[in-house]
Order: C-alpha cells, then sequence, then structure tokens
C-alpha cells in the first residue's frame, strides 16, 4: 500500500450516471488486475473504494458511478485538482488460473476491472471474452475499448434496448466454450453465476469498507477457510472458497 497525490488529468461522462477519471501519479504499487485504490474527498471522513480500470504509463484510471454525495464531488472534479490516493490495495485476479480462454463478466460499475484484466490477458495471447450486463442502453460503456484491445464483446441489458435481453447469465450459450471465470458486479448476479456454471472462477466481491487496508475488519465475511477480510484478503476470493449465506 502507497498514500500518494494524484493530479485529475481528464473527467468525463461515458454513460448515465458513470464517469471516467485519469490521473497523474505513482502507480507503482498497482501490481495486479481487480486490485482497487481509496480515496480521500474534502469533507468526509471515510475513503471511497473504487476499482482499478486501467493504469499504465503512470496514468490510473478510475470509472465509478455516481450514487452519493462523495462520487458526487467526484465528478465535479477538473483537470489539475489534487487527489490523495491510496494503491495498491486487495489481492487481485491470478492470471496463472485463468487457462487460454476465459471470460470475463462484470455488471454495471463491476466492468472496469475487467478491462486491465482483458489486457494482461490479451498480452499474454490468450483469448479473451467478455460479457457486460446493464440495465438499459443508456448505462453501456466501454464497448469499443475493449474491443480494441482484442477482446471479444457481449452486452446484456435488463430492459433489452442494447444486445441481450435480460442478465450476464442469458447470455453463457452465445460465447461458447470458456475455460475459467473472471468477474465482478453486484452480489446477485455473483451468485447467480455461480449457480448456472461449474468452471474455474474468480469472483470479486463489493462490500462496504473502514480502512480499506485490514486493520478495522468492518468488511470481514464468512469463506469456507474461515473470515476473511475483503478489502485484504480479498476482494477477489475463488470459487471454492465461497460461501453464500442463507436468504
Amino acid at each position: 500500500m502507497k498514500q500518494s497525490i494524484f493530479i485529475v488529468i481528464s473527467n468525463r461522462k461515458v454513460a448515465k450516471n458513470t464517469f471516467e477519471m485519469k490521473l497523474s501519479g505513482d502507480i507503482s504499487h498497482i501490481t495486479a488486475p481487480g486490485q482497487f485504490v481509496n480515496i480521500q474527498l474534502d469533507g468526509f471522513y471515510l475513503r471511497r473504494p473504487i476499482s482499478v480500470c486501467d493504469a499504465e504509463n503512470g496514468v490510473l484510471t478510475l470509472v465509478y458511478k455516481v450514487v452519493g454525495k462523495g462520487t458526487e464531488k467526484m465528478a465535479e472534479m477538473t483537470g489539475g485538482e489534487e487527489l490523495d490516493i491510496l494503491t495498491g490495495l486487495g489481492n487481485g485476479y491470478d492470471l496463472t488460473k485463468c487457462g487460454d480462454n476465459p471470460l470475463l463478466v462484470g455488471g454495471g460499475v463491476g466492468l472496469p476491472p475487467m478491462f486491465l484484466l482483458a489486457k494482461e490477458l490479451v498480452k499474454a495471447g490468450k483469448k479473451v471474452k467478455v460479457i457486460a450486463g446493464f440495465g438499459s442502453a443508456d448505462e453501456v460503456f466501454y464497448k469499443e475499448e475493449f474491443e480494441n484491445i482484442g477482446a471479444e464483446f457481449t452486452v446484456t441489458t435488463v430492459d433489452g434496448s442494447c444486445g441481450i435481453k435480460g442478465f450476464v447469465t442469458n447470455a453463457l450459450e452465445t460465447v461458447g466454450e470458456y475455460s475459467s471465470i473472471c468477474s465482478c458486479g453486484p452480489e446477485p448476479m455473483l451468485k447467480a453465476l455461480y449457480s448456472a456454471t461449474s468452471a474455474p472462477a474468480q469472483f470479486s466481491f463489493e462490500e462496504r469498507m473502514g480502512c480499506g487496508f485490514g486493520a478495522c475488519m468492518g468488511c470481514s465475511c464468512k469463506t469456507v477457510t474461515g473470515y476473511k477480510r475483503i478489502c485484504k484478503d480479498g476482494p477477489v476470493l475463488c470459487r471454492e472458497e465461497i460461501l453464500w449465506e442463507k436468504q
């Protein structure tokens, strides 16, 4: 983990309530796709955890959704402003477990960490397929970005206004064979994907966090091997570790 000051390069709207922020700074502690950063915002006690979308050539890319006062403040930021950011948080995805034909599945703002993962897998010579789930066409983002790096990109929308109508699980039969699954998104989506598939899988979980680096224990969850901290031991967990709480 490293605390650094980053400078906003750009901050643009890419879909409904969704923004892409590019920042310059020290990205040396971002070592694996699926890690996150924790952002300090003036006037807010707790930092905001945001998944890393991309990190290359000294530029950190974050894609975030405006869901509260903190992200509203982020959306108002312009080039040249500074942010205090903790980098190198979380354990990320293990590329050695992905096989030759990995399937990446992202729901909403669970899609951004799939971008850096896809880039690294494509560089390693893997044939990457992506399923991206959204509510409607105006929420879709990064389709061209994924296709430009060589990933096969499939969109699903709940209302059918773009791509396949339904949820990400409705697109599983259309993508052909895959060697493994890497996913990030809301827990109901992860649980449905877990139940609908049997391939080796890595799932990234979202939890409310206090410190973001494992000290407060606020984001602990029960797994097969005991309690784990999503911020420190996760956010990525393998299929065989996961225990779903009964509803």
